[in-house]
């Protein structure tokens, strides 16, 4: 029998307006429920330049993934991110 587990994942536009991306992520980042805090988030933009990647990760993205896609490519992305 297969165990059936609740994923949770946040996929988070970059360009937004008010707070973009990159803002709302250091801010679910200091939360204080480390459930929260710790959610994994994927960059989905049309931001894909390689600076654009690694800001992704540097203000704590755990995955980037460029627009247009398919979802092939976010199934694998998220495999990445859960380990599966």
């Amino acid at each position: 029998m297969s165990e059936l587990r609740k994923v949770l994942t946040k996929p988070m536009d970059i360009q937004m307006p008010k707070m973009d991306g990159y803002m709302t992520t250091r801010e679910i980042r200091t939360l204080r429920n480390n459930r929260k805090a710790n959610i994994p988030i994927v960059a989905m933009t049309a931001n894909a330049f390689e600076e654009d990647k690694k800001k992704a990760f540097k203000v704590g993205m755990n995955a980037h993934i460029a627009k247009p896609t398919d979802i092939n490519t976010i199934l694998a992305v998220l495999g990445q991110v859960f380990g599966v």
